[in-house]
């Protein structure tokens, strides 16, 4: 996977605070992980399951939509989206050698941005 930071700030307190709790209340609950997680489990439940933050510390950051956008659009992404409850968002990429060509060519054409391919455990 590849995280990306703008180098933004946006205070988990605050996002907390910006969120619509009345529809939060009326959000489904998470589906359940699946037991034998494979890679494209995982993107499937990930992208079942959002990040009820998001669209809070995008308010308050509205970069993290163009972060979003910029990992969406590498090769070989299958998903992005925020982690958390701040500024940093990850890619899931098809590989390792894909993630590492996408954390290149966004730290080239995003010098100002923190960005790390980073591997999971096996």
């Amino acid at each position: 996977l590849v995280l990306v930071n703008p180098h933004i700030a946006a205070a988990t307190p605050q996002v907390f605070r910006a969120l619509n709790w009345q529809k939060q209340r009326a959000a489904p609950p998470l589906p359940a992980l699946p037991a034998a997680l494979t890679p494209d489990k995982l993107t499937l439940w990930l992208r079942e399951s959002g990040n009820d933050l998001e669209r809070a510390a995008m308010q308050l950051a509205p970069q993290i939509g163009g972060v979003l956008d910029a990992l969406g659009a590498l090769p070989g992404c299958r998903l992005a989206r925020m982690s958390g409850s701040g500024t940093t968002c990850f890619g899931l990429f098809t590989d390792a050698a894909a993630a590492d060509a996408a954390a290149a060519e966004l730290a080239h054409a995003k010098p100002q941005w923190w960005v790390r391919a980073v591997r999971t455990g096996s």
